[in-house]
């Protein structure tokens, strides 16, 4: 498990662009046959991949958690964004389709992924906060998620939020995740951007192109800077930190929260005068 501090706000506006991408970027999601962890002190959240090709993988605990195994003391939001495959929490199995949900909760000691056909793995991302209260391992499909229209074709951000884990939907001590799909020709999200003093948030772009590439803006609102992010790569967005972008082709991002609330709509939004 890779460990990851990162910038303050105050470091921010001096940091060169491969320092930023060295901070914030995560890049080596989605390795074939592995398990992915990376640890941010962050809301000490876990951002992590597991796309089992050949054999079964399982979830451990880790001296990095100084746990007998992953959930002890924490729960577990995943989403599918390849094949489909199955997950397996303490002997019950969950079939898992492209863009089906999944959270784990505390306490759940025994967690296996696999696929069923290795030249179409299962790709599962993983956002695991600390848990203070055991709730129950819950899948969620496409079809029963809240959804919401946002945006417009006129200002290239019509899109729909799909909502997974949150307060009306499968409930969590932290984790608050789902995904959004950017209707033909938009590119825009979350445009006019917000912080959320009170929790993190983390972007994974998915379904684009090999040559497509988003350029996620990030940074204080007097103080923005980009990263330029490929397929299948996230981003770490502290409290203080906007968060959105715009894609030189088709993409789908999935947001996943954790903090002090779960609330979805507690945002500051930002107006576009103040932006620099």
């Amino acid at each position: 498990m890779q460990v990851r501090y990162v910038a303050d706000p105050v470091r921010f506006p001096r940091m060169t662009g491969e320092e930023i991408r060295e901070s914030f970027l995560v890049e080596h999601l989605f390795q074939p046959n592995a398990i992915y962890l990376l640890y941010s002190e962050v809301d000490r959240g876990i951002i992590g991949s597991v796309v089992p090709v050949k054999t079964r993988l399982s979830l451990a605990g880790s001296k990095e958690l100084a746990t007998d195994y992953f959930c002890e003391r924490r729960e577990i939001g995943v989403l599918n964004i390849g094949g489909k495959g199955e997950i397996a929490v303490d002997g019950k199995t969950y079939t898992m389709e492209n863009r089906d949900g999944l959270y784990i909760g505390k306490g759940a000691k025994e967690i296996i992924f696999s696929s069923d056909a290795a030249n179409h793995p299962a790709a599962y991302y993983l956002l695991s906060f600390p848990a203070h209260q055991a709730y129950p391992t819950k899948q969620v499909k496409l079809k029963d998620a809240e959804a919401v229209e946002l945006g417009s074709a006129e200002g290239a951000n019509k899109r729909t939020i799909y909502k997974y884990i949150h307060p009306r939907g499968i409930q969590s001590c932290q984790v608050v995740m789902g995904f959004t799909v950017l209707a033909p020709g938009s590119v825009w999200n979350t445009m006019p951007p917000h912080t959320h003093e009170r929790r993190m948030e983390v972007y994974l772009y998915f379904d684009m192109a090999s040559d497509t590439r988003v350029f996620h803006l990030m940074g204080p609102p007097n103080e923005t800077r980009h990263i330029v992010v490929a397929d299948r790569q996230a981003v770490i967005s502290p409290s203080w930190s906007i968060h959105s972008g715009v894609g030189t082709g088709a993409y789908t991002f999935c947001w996943g929260m954790g903090g002090e609330n779960q609330t979805f709509e507690d945002m500051d939004g930002i107006e576009m005068g103040r932006l620099r």
